[in-house]
């Protein structure tokens, strides 16, 4: 079975939504009336889509996504977006009542706590359990039980009943087998907020070995996990899909903002119109992206509709959970009311840590001791900074001089 995942391209579409909707009826009785109806409307061929009925809501509506492999998709929204309907469908658990879902490939979930565990079997028997179902033999769950109880860090409880375990105990080991499974797709809730912050670190890097096979799709309010596996993002409210977007930055800053999606700012008058924003290493052809320890290089072109001879420029760097982790003020520079000015500014090298980041651009009018209003931009530029990954996470990572 591994040697035919190998042969696998990156492109291969592993998961394909169409047109996908499921709703709800918030009161019990009147749901249970509407599915009498439903049972004899569809016993006599009548499978026409319907509206809304009383008390009936939409829990996702028109959902439409393709995932290849190698990728990950971040699922997010405020809570009662519908992800969780969405992972509930993927995963098999409810049927939609419109839109067609195609997964290719074994699927590993884990949506629930201590979902797919049964809690009068011990942790092993479970494992043996989860393994069966995703269609592995007994000989191969033989050869991934002791890779797995050994990820999941509970070998002294493994032959106690599930039902004993703790919330984090359920999570390492729900995830140990969905990871050491090596299904073709993955999909993960909020369960990784769950437990020690050592071990989603490790649940990170593990998952980042498993992209190479495979797609996964991940739901979290934790904008820095997000950031850290994510390159696509869907954000959902109310059961609609608001944004899809291979920019991560974009669509964390999106999730923050009040707005549903971020447009062009316009404060009134406005002084300065900020056209472009590029950021990239010493290397240009790299645009929005910095290599760690390298020369920062922001260019920033505008145009001005007035003079202004002394304007301090500061580059506000902010991480995915919106903290302002860096701050580069440039010297007094003269604007001139003309179109099309660049200034390129010398970050010098980055420090920053592994992940994706976001910035914001203020003007500063020494003669006038006020703030340049700036329109026409959307309110960040998002880039990433890349480089070797490391088993320790921090905001800063320092060269030692030798």
């Amino acid at each position: 079975m591994k040697e035919e995942k190998n042969i696998h391209t990156n492109s291969e579409v592993l998961v394909k939504v169409e047109g996908l909707s499921k709703k709800f009826c918030k009161d019990l009785k009147t749901s249970l009336w509407y599915g009498v109806k439903d049972l004899t409307a569809n016993v006599f061929g009548n499978k026409n889509v319907r509206q809304l009925r009383d008390k009936e809501f939409w829990a996702v509506k028109d959902i439409n996504f393709e995932l290849r492999r190698g990728e990950c998709l971040g699922l997010i929204g405020h809570n009662g977006a519908g992800k969780s309907t969405l992972l509930k469908i993927l995963n098999g658990l409810i049927n939609p009542d419109e839109g067609k879902v195609t997964i290719r490939g074994r699927v590993g979930a884990l949506i629930e706590l201590g979902a797919g565990f049964n809690p009068i079997l011990s942790g092993r028997e479970n494992i043996y359990n989860n393994g069966a179902v995703l269609g592995f033999s007994k000989k191969e769950i033989d050869e991934k039980v002791e890779a797995i109880i050994d990820f999941s860090e509970i070998r002294e409880f493994i032959d106690m009943p599930v039902q004993n375990y703790s919330s984090g105990m359920k999570v390492r080991l729900g995830f140990a087998v969905a990871a050491q499974m090596e299904p073709d797709v993955l999909i993960i809730d909020e369960v990784l907020a769950v437990g020690d912050i050592g071990f989603a670190m490790k649940s990170f890097n593990a998952i980042s070995q498993i992209l190479k096979t495979s797609a996964v799709i991940f739901v979290s309010h934790s904008m820095p996990f997000i950031s850290r596996i994510c390159d696509n993002i869907i954000l959902m409210d109310k059961g609609k899909m608001l944004l899809k977007t291979n920019d991560v930055g974009f669509g964390v800053q999106s999730y923050f903002d009040n707005q549903k999606l971020l447009g062009a700012l316009n404060f009134g008058e406005e002084n300065i119109i900020l056209n472009n924003v590029k950021i990239h290493s010493e290397n240009p052809r790299l645009e929005g992206i910095i290599e760690y320890g390298k020369k920062s290089i922001f260019e920033i072109n505008i145009d001005s509709l007035n003079d202004y001879p002394k304007v301090k420029v500061s580059i506000l760097v902010y991480n995915m959970a919106q903290i302002n982790v860096a701050l580069f003020e440039s010297r007094y520079i003269s604007i001139k009311s003309i179109k099309g000015q660049k200034f390129i500014f010398d970050f010098g090298d980055s420090f920053l840590s592994i992940s994706n980041y976001f910035i914001t651009v203020r003007f500063d009018d020494l003669d006038n001791k006020k703030a340049l209003v700036v329109s026409n931009y959307v309110n960040y530029r998002s880039f990433q900074v890349t480089g070797a990954e490391r088993l320790v996470f921090a905001p800063l990572y320092l060269k030692e001089k030798i």
